[in-house]
């Protein structure tokens, strides 16, 4: 029985299920689901799992692309009272195995085009965890509560409580190893709202919902809190800029979600000028830092659009800020201020507040936030102290709230004992009509103890030299890079956030 206070992830589909059960709640390909086939699928896809003898509280990792399926394995495993693993899709070999071990999973949830990846990172050693297909086979999860009966159905044991983990959220390890963020039914349900409130998402918009679901932003920012207000969900495989033009032309979208890199490979494709992209409303973008010449290029070409930008981490569920569309004049390069449920703070080492306007390291209070990483007690307890969560950004507060964000801590660059913010340095690279992308990281120097590096994808023909004296016209003398290196691709993850620690490591070693 749910416990009359409860309130779960999978309880706010349940609700929904309730409020508007024929509506259609998600579409996937061919297949759609209303809000009541959904919620039944749910149930009975959290039965399957018990079935497996999995006990509450075990981990199930989620190994595939995104699908109807992925979404109803997800909310299974939260009604079923097991902890959902989501792990990235391209992962292979002792990254995945990595994941599977540290987490402790019991059973996975894989994709069947993913399953020879998965033997092989698992290997021979002792049983392993059971492994069930998300789709595309008679023996899957989708297949088995296709058709199942209709009804809510009644799980063995108690149901889950709002403090019981639903999720462990891997950070990205763009300069660590993962660490798993312990995520409750209570810190998702908060963030859902914060999601709903801080973004105007509403019952009548027609989201799409293309990026990772595995990745937190997708899935906890924009797909689950659209389940709570009653819109319709169309889902894809991925971002492909083709299929989202034509899903916005049909009119079947008008309301997308997409990292900066996915927005700029949509505004340089060839057919985005030509487009009837009139039904597009509202344009969200975050997971990585969005550069202001790009930005300001996109609501040229679409100055009806009303954007905004969402910051934060999977720690905090994971919306913290958000900058707002009629917030976005003379603040372009800001990621707005915290979001209903967050309290957040700019410090010094000494986590003393800094004067407004001066560098610090955003620390967060706030319901949203994990319960910790899983079994790792250490870095546990560095990132919580004295009563509030650190995230490892950099950032300034202006008097009004708002926050730009400078860098990640990590990545901030020391040269000849001068702290340089990556960020300065690429916003003015990107100002030069031959830079595709850039990433700036400090590389090991004799004289400078880091040099400013700018790594750069080109979009036509230019030399090193002519990128270093744009930047020197630009920047104070120490804050631009001592050397420009031109190349076919930045490495990344899925959500698009370019991975300055795999391109430090190649660099040096190289």
């Amino acid at each position: 029985m749910v416990a009359v206070h409860s309130s779960t992830v999978d309880g706010v589909l349940r609700r929904t299920a309730r409020r508007v059960p024929d509506r259609t709640a998600v579409r996937y390909a061919d297949r759609a689901w209303t809000y009541r086939e959904l919620d039944d699928a749910v149930s009975a896809a959290a039965a399957v799992l018990l079935g497996l003898g999995l006990e509450r509280g075990d981990r199930v990792a989620a190994y595939g692309h995104n699908s109807d399926a992925y979404l109803i394995g997800f909310l299974g495993c939260a009604r079923a009272g097991l902890v959902h693993v989501p792990v990235n899709h391209s992962l292979t070999g002792e990254d995945l195995r990595y994941l599977l071990e540290q987490s402790g999973s019991r059973a996975v949830l894989a994709d069947p085009a993913l399953r020879d990846r998965l033997a092989e990172a698992l290997g021979a050693d002792g049983p392993g965890p059971v492994v069930l297909p998300l789709r595309d086979s008679e023996d899957s999860l989708l297949s088995s509560v296709r058709g199942a009966p209709a009804g809510p159905g009644v799980l063995p044991g108690p149901a889950p409580e709002g403090e019981d983990l639903v999720q462990l959220l891997y950070t990205s390890g763009t300069t660590a190893l993962p660490k798993g963020a312990m995520m409750t039914h209570r810190a998702l349900v908060h963030e859902y709202v914060s999601a709903v409130l801080a973004l105007d998402l509403r019952e009548t918009d027609r989201p799409l919902h293309s990026l990772p679901l595995y990745h937190s932003a997708q899935l906890h920012v924009f797909l689950l809190p659209y389940l709570a207000v009653g819109a319709e969900n169309t889902i894809l495989d991925a971002p492909d800029p083709v299929r989202v033009l034509d899903l916005v032309e049909s009119g079947r979208v008008d309301s997308v979600f997409a990292p900066p890199t996915v927005w700029i490979g949509l505004a340089g494709h060839p057919s985005f000028a030509g487009r009837d992209l009139s039904a597009l409303r509202k344009a969200y973008y975050g997971a990585s830092v969005m550069p202001v010449p790009v930005l300001e290029r996109l609501r040229a070409r679409l100055p009806g659009l009303a954007f905004w930008n969402c910051f934060g981490q999977s720690e905090i569920g994971p919306l913290a800020t958000v900058l707002g569309p009629d917030e976005h004049e003379g603040r372009m390069d800001s990621c707005g201020r915290p979001v209903l449920f967050v309290e957040a703070r700019v410090v010094d080492e000494h986590g003393r507040d800094v004067p407004d306007g001066t560098p610090g390291e955003v620390v967060y209070r706030s319901p949203q936030l994990c319960e910790g990483y899983w079994d790792k007690p250490e870095e546990t307890a560095e990132a919580f102290r004295d009563g509030w969560f650190h995230s490892g950004d950099l950032a300034v507060r202006d008097a009004e709230g708002y926050l730009t964000v400078v860098d990640r801590v990590k990545d901030v660059i020391n040269s000849g004992g001068v702290l340089v913010a990556s960020r300065q340095v690429e916003d003015v690279l990107y100002e030069h009509p031959a830079v595709a992308e850039v990433a700036v990281v400090g590389l090991p120097d004799e004289r400078w103890i880091e040099a400013v590096t700018a790594v750069v994808v080109a979009r036509g023909e230019v030399t090193e030299q002519q990128l270093l004296d744009h930047a020197r016209d630009r920047l104070a003398h120490f804050k631009a890079p001592k050397r420009v290196l031109l190349v076919d691709g930045l490495p990344r993850n899925a959500s698009g956030k370019i991975l300055k620690r795999v391109l430090r490591d190649r660099l040096t070693a190289g």
